[in-house]
């Protein structure tokens, strides 16, 4: 049994099987689809948690509602690589519950292979990424 959500395990699967270059487009096309902040954020930016370690400036907040975990991003358009991962995590978790979301190992950005396409400190970003959004549902769940 996979340890990711079935959703995550398959984009995982797919940059896995593809060359750096595809892996890039990959990207590219999850930023694309990276939904803009809902409105209702919009206002509610101070709300929001900020991904320090992330070059990119990266807002998160998360809800839980009828068990399964949203998140809710605002990253620049202009960051097209950090949408992607982002974009490609969300996608992944899309429908997870908390308790799947917390066991996603913290890892996972290494599953992705981008170290031969992102520098070394847009990675440890990434990996700061799904770190907030483990500890956002933590919080949720208390």
């Amino acid at each position: 049994m996979s340890q990711y959500p079935p959703r995550l395990q398959e984009i995982i699967e797919e940059f896995q099987e593809a060359d750096p270059r595809d892996r890039m487009e990959y990207l590219l096309e999850y930023a694309m689809e990276l939904p803009d902040l809902p409105e209702r954020f919009a206002a509610q930016r101070d709300q929001m948690e900020q991904v320090h370690e992330c070059q990119t400036p990266v807002f998160l907040i998360t809800e839980i509602n009828q068990g399964k975990v949203e998140f809710f991003l605002d990253i620049p358009r202009e960051s097209p690589t950090v949408r992607g991962y982002a974009g490609a995590l969300i996608d992944g978790l899309a429908d997870a519950t908390p308790e799947q979301v917390l066991a996603t190992p913290d890892d996972v950005y290494m599953q992705f292979k981008l170290q031969d396409v992102i520098t070394p400190q847009r990675i440890r970003g990434l990996h700061f990424l799904l770190h907030y959004m483990k500890r956002q549902v933590s919080r949720l769940i208390e």
